[in-house]
């Protein structure tokens, strides 16, 4: 008898529990897949629209037995109209020079990342990263992806966000900056500069992750309206009256279509590292 291999089969893992990152008092478990097999691209595609995220070769997505909070969120680029503050954030920081990378680590990057883990997430496992685990969070991608570089003036660097390139979307995967610049709000000006982007490409969304409503941590994320919130539902809308300092109530009650992936969208220059 002879077995066909199992080409197509797709295996989900279960983590162990372990303390919630985001809500005290919490166990977080998930949901972890290879981003492996004949078109990871499409499989990534498809995952991001399910509500999973990547990271390294692997794309997860919370799986908690008790707790429903953290949801993945993406901003409607076309219909995105910056606050008096983000406007404010944007002009501070306009002044910075962009480069787009292909995602290569650096140790200028890594001395960066280091401050910046020190200084917010100091008792984190990310805060224990040597060079090499820097590495492999950069460079191990099964997606197009790449590097975008914030410097001032001096050309130093002051900001990173690494970003992935979808079909109808841009997603931040992960992103830092220089703590001494704690006041210039870099984070936000990321996030615009996505958007920005994302809008002149045409593109539909960008994804910002995972966003927990009582998470004071994550509370800059619902201030990019409009957005829409990963539920069992689907893609929902946030209601901009429901949310105070970054914490949401209900959603909308009206579910988003379900986008189709194309599987053949040309880009252009969008995003293309320099030689």
């Amino acid at each position: 008898m002879r077995h066909q291999p199992l080409l197509n089969t797709r295996f989900f893992f279960s983590t162990t529990p372990m303390p919630c990152p985001y809500l005290p008092n919490r166990m977080e478990r998930r949901v972890v897949t290879e981003l492996i097999g004949r078109d990871p691209v499409t499989l990534h595609e498809q995952l991001s629209f399910a509500g999973f995220r990547r990271s390294h070769g692997i794309a997860y997505a919370p799986a908690c037995t008790d707790c429903d909070a953290c949801k993945a969120v993406r901003v409607i680029t076309r219909e995105f109209k910056p606050t008096r503050s983000q406007r404010r954030v944007w002009n501070r920081n306009c002044h910075l020079g962009v480069e787009i990378c292909n995602p290569v680590a650096t140790h200028e990057q890594y001395r960066v990342f280091s401050a910046y883990q020190r200084d917010r997430h100091g008792d984190g496992d990310m805060a224990k990263m040597d060079i090499s685990d820097y590495q492999g969070l950069i460079e191990n991608t099964p997606v197009e992806t790449v590097q975008v570089e914030f410097r001032d003036g001096d050309e130093k660097l002051v900001a990173v966000c690494l970003t992935d390139r979808m079909a109808n979307a841009l997603s931040a995967v992960y992103s830092f900056f220089d703590p001494e610049y704690e006041g210039a709000s870099l984070g936000s000006h990321m996030i615009l500069w996505l958007i920005k982007e994302a809008k002149r490409a045409g593109l539909e969304y960008v994804y910002l992750g995972f966003w927990v409503s009582n998470c004071t941590k994550m509370a800059y994320k619902a201030r990019f309206q409009p957005m829409e919130v990963r539920t069992a539902e689907g893609w929902e809308m946030l209601k901009p009256d429901a949310i105070h300092d970054g914490v949401a109530g209900d959603l909308t009650a009206r579910p988003t279509i379900p986008m189709e992936v194309p599987n053949n969208l040309p880009f252009d220059d969008l995003l293309k590292p320099r030689a």
